[in-house]
């Protein structure tokens, strides 16, 4: 079937929120906060992985290792991610990158005492906001966010510094892949047709973000995502809705409303 809706998962986080997003249900008010619900392919080991992330308190100060490092430690691949921002609370923001470049002793340092935080550069975020974050970027998320996150396919993140949180941290792994210099953002085509905006185009995944209307999308050997935020259609007979999400395979038709707002995103380079 070219179109597959995916089963979630729910993660319990300690900086996760009892209220979620609507289309999700909320966790128990006695029960462990949720922080994110992944959208889990039926088989096999995909390139890419969709979650939703909440926010109550900040993430951990992390970084993720490229292909190569994550290969040598004994992984399938790196993680490169993107967020798209469904809502922020005031003020609220995320980190990308150190203000200035660091060499990985003073990193060391400023983890072990805690004063990497006011090293990072906080940008404020809200509703509508885009970053792609290439594997070695050291960040974190702050607290009163959802989103979207688009990933490599691989739960592997070394966390820096936690907050005191009692949780281990993975000093030598995590500054050994850092790139810890200010954060330069790539470049994107943007739109390139009516309701169609090109968000990321690689080097490791194409996110794009459509709007309504119905569209075609060619795909090749590999799967693609559907990730609908807002709307709702049709892909290839498969209905969907906002808080879902659909695998994709070959030639796929998407009908949707007027009204709909879809992430589409695919491995590789270019954009199809």
């Amino acid at each position: 079937m070219p179109a597959t809706l995916l089963a979630t998962h729910r993660v319990e986080k300690p900086w996760g929120r009892h209220r979620l997003w609507p289309g999700f249900a909320d966790p128990a008010s006695d029960g462990d906060p949720v922080g994110e619900i992944w959208f889990q392919a039926p088989e096999g080991d995909p390139e890419l992985l969709v979650k939703y992330l909440f926010t109550a308190e900040k993430l951990s100060v992390q970084v993720h290792p490229d292909d190569a490092a994550a290969r040598a430690a004994g992984h399938p691949r790196g993680k490169d991610e993107a967020w798209v921002i469904l809502a922020a609370d005031p003020g609220a923001t995320i980190a990308l990158g150190t203000l200035e470049p660091m060499t990985g002793d003073e990193l060391r340092a400023a983890a072990l005492d805690g004063s990497i935080e006011g090293k990072l550069d906080w940008k404020p975020v809200e509703a509508g906001d885009f970053f792609y974050s290439p594997a070695g970027t050291v960040h974190a998320i702050g607290a009163g966010i959802t989103l979207v996150e688009v990933q490599q396919n691989v739960d592997l993140t070394y966390r820096l510094y936690d907050y005191g949180r009692p949780r281990p941290l993975h000093l030598e792994a995590g500054v050994a892949v850092s790139h810890a210099a200010p954060f330069v953002a790539q470049a994107a085509p943007g739109a390139i047709e009516p309701g169609r905006t090109i968000l990321a185009e690689g080097p490791k995944f194409v996110l794009e973000r459509w709007r309504g209307g119905d569209k075609r999308l060619v795909l090749g050997g590999a799967p693609g995502w559907l990730v609908p935020l807002a709307g709702e259609g049709v892909a290839d007979g498969v209905a969907f809705r906002a808080g879902e999400c659909l695998m994709l395979a070959g030639e796929v038709e998407v009908q949707a409303g007027d009204d709909a707002d879809l992430l589409v995103a695919y491995p590789g380079a270019t954009r199809l």
